[in-house]
């Protein structure tokens, strides 16, 4: 059973920037498609980005573009989140997520990812 493992999170002002790390260990790295989930109190997980497969492609959520970017080194077995111009309303636990079977049109549903980290938590204050 392989392990995901998120670092990274923080108190970060609004304007300001984090980056998340998520090492894995266990899979099949290079060929899985791998992703990154938030859940604020009170409301439901909710996709932020993910690479498909070993296709290299990135996938964000609407309110993320142009500030986020995901990225996955495959020599290290980690994928990253460098997130940019934060605001508070991205405060949430965050979640990487990773998947070996998911098929393009179901990544960004929470439920077809089978493995996740124990997430980390990212609170930007205004």
């Amino acid at each position: 059973q392989g392990q995901l493992v998120e670092s990274g999170g923080g108190l970060v002002q609004a304007g300001g920037s984090l980056r998340l790390s998520c090492a894995v260990t266990g899979h099949t790295f290079r060929s899985s498609t791998v992703g990154w989930f938030r859940q604020a109190p009170g409301k439901e997980r909710e996709f932020v980005a993910a690479i498909f497969r070993s296709y290299g492609r990135a996938y964000y959520t609407d309110s993320v573009k142009g500030r986020f970017t995901i990225s996955k080194d495959n020599a290290k077995n980690t994928v990253y989140l460098q997130m940019n111009s934060l605001k508070p309303e991205d405060t949430a636990v965050y979640y990487c997520a990773l998947d070996n079977s998911i098929i393009l049109s179901s990544i960004q549903s929470a439920e077809n990812y089978d493995y996740w980290g124990q997430g980390t938590q990212v609170t930007v204050s205004s």
